[in-house]
């Protein structure tokens, strides 16, 4: 198959459970998926979840929306540069280096959709609650059941979010198949790992097993390369892209972020950005600033569009070995500013991710939500038999709402189900309403 047919395929609008999807030129399939994610309760109930800093009381500092506000807007650009690119190359029809952009926006757009309270400290919670308690002895999961749970990945959440959760009677959002394969930087389930797949898309996985039909119909539609037939597949090339955006922002901004609170001093955080801007630095312009928040901001900004060409000459120049399935690496460690962007990235790991308060809240969410996962996990397994079924037992299965309930408002019959509903349910809590519940299913918050 030719380029230009590889790639009129991987920018399927075909959309999930719904058909080809009917864009106009005015406003496109992949337009419409952004803005289908945009007017979601999930994507919202993100403005209250830690990016870095959890709970901060600055009205400044980023949540995961405007981080992905953030990193939509930057992967819009880098996919119309690639994709302006791409056209010209292979001369494809009927498609505009704007859809390329759109496409990138709203699989960025929705990157972090899936992650639970308190950042990826959320993630561990959850496993390490699944992994010490008992109910996964209790059941005769799969393998790739069990490994659901014990490696649970808000990735794989996020698929669920948007193929599943978010109305349900569709089922899901009904996304384009480019979309939803750009959105999954991990193709492949939970039990197959790094110890038999190496690359950077096997680094975690992008689906549970619930899930497995849908991406599955995605690869297909969008015509992924199979790395074991049917289960485990080579990435959209644009999921290269969010890749890009999403470091780009986290990285420079987070670094932005840490400074504006005070963990990082100005000078070392402007040190850093300007080693990452090089040549594209008007040195006049910068000496006329003398507030250091706008040096910082105007330095982000010149990083910000060093990076994104940089990645994007990486991508043109190994689209070859991309589209054949044999470029496996982040665009950025290949491109001549890898050793700027790891400093960038030391000074994050030895002092913005473990500033004392992002460490204390993180903490106590081990405690919030493996509470919250064990009352609801042990009611609706005593309701389904597992358990001497009390009075309290009832009151919370009240509390859960019957999204994450089976048929008739009773715990599904299916245990894998069963405990992946209420993992949905603790999963899409906001760091505020989980903080809320759990002192009140505690006692210690009692309503007046």
């Amino acid at each position: 198959m030719g380029k230009r047919k590889i790639w009129e395929k991987l920018l399927s609008a075909d959309r999930l459970g719904a058909g080809k999807a009917p864009g106009t030129p005015e406003r496109t399939a992949f337009q419409q998926d952004y803005d289908r994610i945009v007017f979601t309760s999930a994507f919202r109930r993100m403005k209250d979840k830690t990016q870095v800093f959890p709970l901060s009381k600055s009205d400044y500092v980023r949540t995961r929306l405007t981080h992905s506000l953030e990193t939509s807007c930057v992967g819009r650009s880098l996919g119309a540069v690639v994709g302006r690119e791409i056209i010209a190359r292979h001369g494809l029809q009927h498609v505009e280096s704007g859809d390329f952009g759109a496409i990138v926006a709203a699989a960025c757009l929705a990157h972090d959709i899936g992650n639970p309270p308190f950042g990826h400290a959320g993630e561990d919670a959850i496993r390490e609650w699944f992994r010490t308690s008992d109910l996964l002895e209790r059941h005769q999961f799969t393998p790739a059941q069990r490994a659901d749970f014990e490696r649970y990945e808000g990735n794989a959440q996020g698929f669920r979010i948007v193929t599943r959760l978010q109305s349900p009677a569709n089922p899901g959002l009904q996304l384009t198949s480019a979309v939803l394969a750009t959105f999954t930087k991990y193709p492949r389930p939970s039990d197959i790992g790094t110890d038999e797949l190496d690359g950077k898309s096997a680094k975690k996985f992008g689906f549970f097993q619930q899930d497995a039909a849908a991406f599955q119909q995605v690869a297909w539609s969008t015509g992924l390369i199979e790395r074991i037939p049917g289960t485990v597949w080579r990435r959209h090339p644009l999921a290269f892209l969010v890749e890009v955006a999403d470091d780009t922002c986290y990285l420079i901004v987070d670094l932005e972020d840490a400074a504006k609170l005070g963990f990082v001093p100005y000078k070392d955080a402007e040190l850093l950005l300007a080693d990452l801007a090089g040549s594209t630095v008007n040195g006049g312009r910068l000496e006329r600033l003398h507030d250091p928040k706008e040096r910082l901001e105007y330095l982000r900004a010149k990083a910000i569009g060093r990076l994104l060409e940089s990645a994007a000459s990486v991508f043109l120049e190994n689209e070859n070995a991309i589209l054949n399935g044999e470029f496996d690496e982040e665009l950025l460690e290949q491109s001549p500013i890898a050793i700027p962007l790891q400093a960038v990235l030391r000074l994050a790991k030895e002092t913005i991710y473990t500033a004392r308060p992002a460490l204390e809240i993180e903490t106590a969410g081990f405690e919030v939500l493996g509470a919250l996962l064990g009352l609801f996990s042990n009611a609706v397994e005593a309701r389904a038999g597992h358990g001497r079924f009390t009075t309290r037992d009832r009151m919370l299965l009240k509390l859960l709402p019957t999204q994450f309930l089976g048929h008739g408002g009773e715990p599904d019959p299916d245990p894998y189900i069963r405990l992946l509903q209420v993992a949905d349910f603790v999963a899409g809590m906001t760091d505020s309403y989980a903080i809320d519940m759990f002192r009140k299913l505690k006692g210690f918050d009692l309503p007046t």
